[in-house]
């Protein structure tokens, strides 16, 4: 299982990432980055895709219908309240993918696609997989 680390340098591998990062968003703090940030900045990359992130785990208009879900336990309160986030513009892609925590699902991988060499639908296909396989603590 990953750290980190090797989650963001995994991430990066896929075709056209430009940077990737784990970010809080409650707090909008980088856990980690690697590559290239949207703006030049990684700390204010993270707070502003932070308030995109919390702005959709906190809408009742994004959550999931009731009682549905496969592995949701609305006992722990664990499940992250979105899978993931897709934002385009000209020449990019934004995948945010929320993470499932033991503690309080509050991150989510961040990764900056160049539009031409991306691949958005192998890209959250993998972000999948690595968010499922991070380890956290």
């Amino acid at each position: 299982m990953p750290g980190i680390d090797e989650c963001l340098l995994e991430a990066m591998r896929l075709p056209g990432a430009r940077g990737a990062a784990l970010v809080d968003w409650t707090s909008g703090l980088a856990l980690g980055t690697v590559g290239e940030s949207p703006g030049g900045d990684p700390e204010a990359s993270a707070a502003e895709t932070a308030e995109l992130a919390r702005l959709a785990a906190e809408h009742r208009a994004f959550a999931p219908a009731e009682g549905t879900g496969e592995d949701a336990d609305p006992e722990d309160g664990t499940d992250p309240p979105v899978e993931d986030l897709i934002l385009s513009n000209r020449d990019s892609y934004h995948v945010l993918r929320f993470v499932w925590t033991s503690f309080d699902s509050s991150v989510f991988l961040h990764l900056w696609l160049g539009r031409e060499e991306g691949n958005l639908a192998l890209a959250r296909i993998r972000l999948g997989e690595l968010a499922g396989r991070l380890v956290l603590g």
